[in-house]
């Protein structure tokens, strides 16, 4: 039997977007040869999923699942916004997220793996691909627990194109913590509260406020009195407790959740496709190339 690489199944893998084991799996029946391997994997029927393998899947939907003290907030992403609306994908994402919060995989790596009724997740993922026709990808999760006295907050926007997961202390109320999820899709603040915003970005932007005040030609003996105030309103609006509750502005998240007796313990937010390069297509450009061939 061919001595088969790591580096070559991961290789393989890039190239198709089949699992380590299928990879590996036709490497070792070709003996190696990548050319082989990659006809191989198509012979099996995974040759859909292998072509759309190099497209860009930035749309989809997030999902949150909870199972007892735990809950899991996913990401499955799609190629386009249209796949969303497909019942197929959409029970893919749930399941998804409830494999998650029940069998509390480690990493990525571990979750593909679930064991589900059709084989594991990442089966169920290159046969979403084959069947909708487009690539389908599970981006990312985070699990989460909580104490007995604690309450996990679930909301999702527009069907889950925005979810986010809270957690308050201090209360088992799921109704006061989906409020707050509620707040942070709407808001995005970025921090539960001041004392978790990186000292180098207080600086940054201490920086940036000072040069402000400075161009605006208040005298210096004004502008760090200046710099402070503007910095102090600059934490209050990326930090969630402090900001006006989204449903009641006359009282900032903190007293709200305080009038119920509880407090934020955390926060997810996941947006669809953030953080993901997008590619722009020029579709003028895309005819012209072909006539001129």
């Amino acid at each position: 039997m061919a001595d088969i690489s790591a580096k070559l199944v991961k290789e393989l893998r890039d190239m198709t977007g089949v699992g380590m084991m299928d990879a590996k799996r036709a490497l070792v029946e070709v003996e190696g040869n990548m050319e082989a391997a990659v006809d191989y994997l198509r012979e099996k029927g995974m040759a859909k999923a292998a072509k759309k393998n190099d497209r860009v899947a930035a749309e989809g939907l997030a999902n949150v699942a909870s199972n007892g003290n735990f809950a899991a907030i996913v990401e499955v992403n799609s190629e386009t916004d249209f796949v969303s609306k497909n019942e197929m994908f959409q029970d893919l994402v749930k399941k998804i997220a409830t494999e998650i919060a029940t069998n509390k995989p480690a990493n990525m790596e571990e979750a593909l793996a679930l064991k589900t009724d059709k084989g594991t997740l990442e089966t169920e993922l290159i046969e979403a691909t084959t069947v909708i026709g487009e690539k389908i990808s599970f981006r990312r999760f985070e699990l989460v627990e909580k104490d007995d006295n604690a309450a996990f907050g679930a909301y999702l926007h527009m069907g889950g194109r925005i979810a986010v997961l809270t957690v308050l202390e201090g209360t088992t109320d799921e109704e006061v913590a989906k409020d707050v999820a509620m707040h942070v899709a709407a808001i995005n603040p970025r921090y539960v509260n001041e004392s978790q915003i990186p000292q180098e970005e207080l600086e940054h932007e201490k920086a940036i406020l000072s040069e402000q005040a400075l161009n605006e030609g208040k005298p210096a003996n004004i502008v760090d009195k200046m710099v402070v105030g503007r910095l102090n309103k600059f934490k209050a609006e990326i930090s969630l407790v402090d900001q006006p509750f989204v449903k009641d502005p006359d009282m900032t998240v903190e007293k709200y959740v305080a009038s119920k007796g509880a407090s934020v313990k955390s926060f997810i937010r996941f947006e669809v496709g953030e953080g993901i390069e997008k590619r722009e297509d020029n579709f003028a450009d895309e005819v012209m190339s072909q006539i001129k061939k």
